[in-house]
């Protein structure tokens, strides 16, 4: 970095440089386009980083993030509540809203079993779901984790955990993309695929 940047320019690269999808690179970028557009762009984001910082919480039923607890998912009384999908992360609640094709309710784990990582069951909130499934009236647990190891370890863990609970327990489908072509695909794409065929 130039010699010549503040110690304040410093800082505020090496905090974006932190961000997911930002190096020192892009960083500097973007702390050069912030300070160049303070009215439209750097003014905004400090308010809005600040009341972000001051009023989002952590939905203490089912770990989503939002400005209320509950959570305005879990207060919305049209959903329902018998269906709860299970996630890794709040990223993947917000990836399954957009795409509207789930009516019921979360759970998110807060991340995914991983003995190279020393990530066990306690790290995460799989205590919570359990108790869930057992006080709630819950008919079905989807589990809605990546297509990895570490997520099938852990949707085969949440299976076995919730086998006692009297739900039933399902997982997405797996296989060919909308739009996907079987020569761009993976292996385990296409073997995935074979196996979940049905009926045309």
């Amino acid at each position: 970095m130039a010699s010549s940047a503040g110690p304040e320019i410093e800082r505020l690269i090496t905090l974006l440089a932190r961000l997911p999808g930002l190096g020192p690179r892009s960083a500097r970028r973007a702390t050069l386009t912030l300070l160049k557009k303070r009215d439209q762009l750097l003014y905004p984001l400090s308010e809005a980083l600040a009341e972000a910082a001051a009023r989002v919480r952590t939905c203490g039923v089912c770990g989503a993030l939002d400005t209320s607890d509950p959570c305005a998912i879990c207060s919305d009384r049209t959903r329902d509540p018998t269906l709860i999908c299970v996630v890794e992360e709040v990223g993947a609640l917000w990836a399954m809203e957009r795409a509207s094709a789930f009516r019921g309710r979360y759970h998110v784990l807060g991340g995914l079993l991983s003995a190279l990582d020393g990530v066990g069951p306690e790290a995460l909130r799989v205590g919570a779901l359990v108790t869930r499934s057992a006080a709630e009236p819950i008919r079905e647990v989807v589990l809605a984790l990546p297509a990895t190891v570490d997520g099938q370890t852990t949707a085969h863990y949440l299976a076995d955990r919730l086998a006692g609970a009297g739900v039933q327990v399902t997982s997405l489908a797996r296989g060919v993309p909308v739009g996907g072509e079987l020569d761009w695909l993976d292996d385990g794409t296409i073997a995935q695929a074979m196996r979940a065929r049905r009926p045309a």
